[in-house]
């Protein structure tokens, strides 16, 4: 709290226990409440499940145009300030509305439709089993800085049409401007020069990957245009993909009512993965959106010009949709973790395949995995939009038949085959879904009966 009684959304209180600081917000100020963000700077912190969505869906009345906010245009914002990469404008959609924001979506969308979602999972098969191939051996891992931290770039790169060769350099870019280092000044310097080669070679040879179509979509996107959206994808792919694939998989090996779903054979992997993006959805607080006019939400008194946030992780457990935290969520995709409205992030079924397929594989390739640290041990960096888990140590049985061979997994050998993820009128975005079903190592031997058997047996297709 500052001297007037207003509560710090970048303070200790919502640092050390965000549920807990949303709780008491919602108890003293309803489901919108005044917070302050780094330099004091006042804004409105969006609790309930509605009103989120009240927000979301009403462009006209909250737009995503930051340069309208009061604070920039009284120069109160430092330009060293940690929130200018979240809410300094940009020529991107994500900071459009209307028929600019319509023509850079429907490019951006249309283009991620033409994947064929099979493709795709066997992208990841390919992916995960070649992280997995440089621990399988130890007997021991940490499964945020050698998988969920690897994987989601790994396949955006293919994605996007890149050498497989370039994920590596990439993933360490973009976590290091992630993290605002003394270096991301640099780490950012070599993403858009990566991007900046990539773009020139597919307008001299295109290809049938995400730059091409982008490229060539009637929507007419300049090379900038195509640049700064790759460029966008790419940081929120990995960031929210990452933070996602942690989760579920902590999830997995702490909580007794999963172990319970599990043993019961009642929950599958997507299951937890939604039950996941209810919980603790990737982006706790999303920025930001603008008051247009004065206005007025949930009885607060809203000025033009006013910044609000949205409360995802608060709103997903508003108790006037939740009156129950307990009761499992399967099945229902209702969820704020992908926001919604115009604005909904439209590279969510990439997202799911990538985290549900890099699990599935993980688990047939390591099936007595297990926590290697008391739960007590794990710890978190947060920050006003998110918290990370720092590490997630694991132990399991070495098997001397640990590695596959490169393309195991993979028919048409990955992402570079026409027939992986050429564009293909079956492949649209509710195309069917199959998960890897060869990915146990040959050789393997097998292992103890564990609550990851009952996992196995139930997922779809096995």
């Amino acid at each position: 709290m500052n001297g007037d009684g207003v509560a710090r959304l970048f303070g200790p209180e919502a640092v050390n226990d965000a549920p807990g600081f949303y709780e008491r917000l919602r108890a003293e100020h309803g489901a919108v409440a005044p917070v302050l963000v780094d330099g004091d700077l006042p804004a409105w912190l969006v609790l309930g499940y509605r009103e989120n969505l009240e927000v979301l869906r009403t462009p006209s009345r909250f737009c995503h145009d930051s340069r309208i906010w009061h604070c920039f245009k009284e120069n109160k914002v430092a330009e060293d300030s940690p929130l200018m990469p979240a809410l300094a404008w940009q020529p991107v959609c994500i900071f459009m509305d209307g028929k600019e924001h319509e023509r850079l979506r429907t490019a951006l969308t249309e283009s991620m439709a033409r994947f064929d979602r099979r493709g795709i999972r066997r992208c990841v098969t390919r992916s995960a089993n070649q992280l997995i191939d440089d621990f399988a051996g130890d007997g021991q891992a940490d499964l945020v800085s050698q998988f969920a931290e690897q994987l989601p770039l790994r396949i955006m790169t293919q994605l996007f049409g890149m050498p497989e060769e370039s994920g590596p350099g990439l993933v360490e870019a973009t976590r290091d401007l992630l993290k605002g280092s003394e270096t991301a000044f640099k780490s950012n310097e070599y993403l858009v020069e990566t991007l900046e080669q990539l773009v020139a070679h597919k307008r001299a040879t295109p290809g049938h990957d995400f730059t091409s179509w982008l490229m060539a979509h009637p929507a007419k996107l300049t090379d900038e245009e195509v640049l700064q959206h790759l460029r966008l994808v790419a940081i929120a792919a990995n960031e929210n993909t990452t933070n996602l694939t942690a989760n579920t998989l902590r999830m997995m090996l702490t909580d007794p009512r999963f172990r319970a779903s599990l043993t019961g054979g009642s929950m599958t992997l997507p299951d937890a993965l939604e039950q996941m993006l209810w919980d603790e959805p990737p982006t706790a607080v999303a920025p930001a959106r603008w008051a247009t006019g004065d206005t007025e939400l949930a009885g607060q008194s809203i000025k033009a010009g006013d910044m609000l946030l949205l409360g995802l992780a608060a709103g997903n457990a508003d108790p006037v949709i939740r009156p129950d935290l307990s009761v499992p969520m399967h099945g229902n995709r209702s969820h704020l973790a992908f926001t919604g409205g115009p604005h909904e992030c439209p590279g969510q079924d990439i997202s799911r395949a990538i985290v549900d397929t890099g699990i599935d594989v993980l688990l047939m390739r390591l099936p007595d995995i297990d926590l290697a640290v008391p739960e007590s041990d794990l710890k978190w960096v947060s920050h006003w939009i998110a918290r990370h888990l720092t590490a997630l140590p694991v132990k399991f049985t070495t098997s001397p038949h640990g590695r596959l061979p490169a393309s195991a997994g993979t028919p048409g050998n990955g992402v570079h085959s026409k027939h992986a993820l050429h564009g293909s009128t079956a492949g649209g975005p509710n195309a069917a879904e199959g998960t890897p079903a060869s990915a146990l190592p040959v050789g393997a031997p097998r292992s103890r009966s564990s609550w990851w058997d009952a996992l196995k047996r139930w997922l779809p297709g096995k």
